[in-house]
């Protein structure tokens, strides 16, 4: 395979410590590294780079790896900017809206869904992403949710099943029969997933309701994670450290008790500025989380209704201006944190051996991203050949 040397980086975040300043982000400066068309071969410093087929020179440019959207909801049909309005007049978010979206992605063709997804994984593209989790969620029937899974895998193998995402209203008077058909026909008819999620939280599933869910999931081999506490703690966060969940996302409402048990789990709590921005919601801490011990992940939750965000560099600026978080470890939550919420240790990261996913950015540090928000500064993205 041709190999790429690009050398003359200013700035290069590998996210391995064994590199450069030692830091968790492990910065080098006056940087090189070398890839093929799948993996990193050599990082190290500008003066002791190898020869290599082709030769780019950075120019001084800030190099990272490419961010990692652990957490999107990327088909759908229709909008809800009224909705949006609506709460930034003073109107609460309950998760209603979602019942809106669902009628519009029923009413749907393929192409047309094919389409509008492809559109939003290319802007996630364009803006650094190079590995994105996509959910179902707005269809719920058996046909819609299988239909939605398969529209994700085609622009993703991280697809998470979100038949649990809210009741639909032909089942508004049958709770438990909606959980039982999740849990069975539909599941089944979603087996490809990787994922199973369940939006655990007032006006969508109680405890008890998502437990059954897991379980199944759990039973049917699939790899398990969970919306909690976004709109009110109902103990969803004990439940996800419980099934031992590969991330439980939002957590904008905890309590120390929670924040203790995510700290001794290996369950990432991935959190979703995004929405509170769009919900005029206040921002979890995520200074809290990291002074104890919790693996933080960030990550778009792209969506019609919460947060139709397409842009990580946002994201980022937010925890910064927000949660209490450093550039350093902001930036690395939307790649490596968003890894660990997704298992993979081959993503996120730029030493040796990981895929060759990187962003260089028209900035000489990694800092823009959160010091000049709005501004477009992902230059360039390099993809490994998948």
């Amino acid at each position: 395979m041709v190999t790429r040397l690009l050398t003359n980086i200013g700035e290069l975040l590998t996210n391995d410590p064994e590199y450069g300043d030692h830091s968790a982000v492990g910065r080098l400066r006056d940087a090189a590294l070398v890839v093929d068309e799948e993996r990193v071969l050599w990082v190290g410093a500008a003066r002791d780079a190898p020869a290599a087929d082709e030769r780019r020179d950075a120019a001084g440019a800030g190099v990272l790896p490419g961010f990692v959207d652990s957490h999107t909801h990327l088909v759908f049909a229709g909008e809800r900017s009224r909705e949006f309005e609506a709460r930034m007049a003073g109107e609460r978010y309950d998760a209603g809206g979602i019942a809106s979206t669902v009628a519009a992605t029923r009413a749907a063709s393929d192409d047309d869904l094919r389409t509008q997804c492809a559109a939003r994984y290319s802007a996630l593209g364009v803006a650094g992403v190079t590995t994105v989790e996509v959910k179902s969620g707005y269809a719920l029937d058996v046909a819609g949710e299988a239909r939605l899974v398969a529209l994700a895998s085609e622009v993703t193998e991280e697809v998470t099943f979100l038949g649990a995402h809210v009741v639909p209203s032909e089942f508004r008077g049958d709770r438990e029969g909606y959980v039982a058909l999740v849990a069975g026909e539909m599941m089944r008819a979603c087996a490809r997933a990787r994922w199973v999620d369940v939006f655990c939280d007032e006006g969508a599933f109680d405890v008890d309701e998502a437990r059954v869910v897991l379980e199944a999931g759990r039973a049917a081999g699939h790899q398990l994670r969970l919306h909690a506490n976004q709109i009110r703690d109902i103990g969803a966060i004990e439940l996800a450290t419980e099934f031992d969940c590969a991330s439980v996302d939002h957590c904008t409402h905890v309590d120390d008790v929670d924040v203790e048990r995510l700290a001794g789990s290996s369950t990432v709590a991935t959190l979703l500025p995004g929405a509170e921005f769009s919900t005029r919601s206040a921002y979890p801490s995520g200074r809290r989380l990291l002074d104890a011990g919790v693996t933080v992940a960030l990550a778009t939750d792209c969506n019609p209704g919460t947060s139709y965000v397409t842009s990580m560099s946002f994201v980022i600026a937010l925890a910064v201006r927000e949660m209490g978080m450093n550039v350093d470890e902001a930036v690395w939550a939307a790649t490596r944190g968003g890894a660990a919420a997704l298992r993979r240790d081959d993503v996120g990261h730029l030493a040796v051996g990981a895929r060759a996913d990187l962003v260089i950015l028209d900035a000489p540090r990694a800092a823009h991203l959160a010091y000049r928000p709005g501004t477009p500064l992902v230059a360039e993205v390099w993809r490994a050949r998948h």
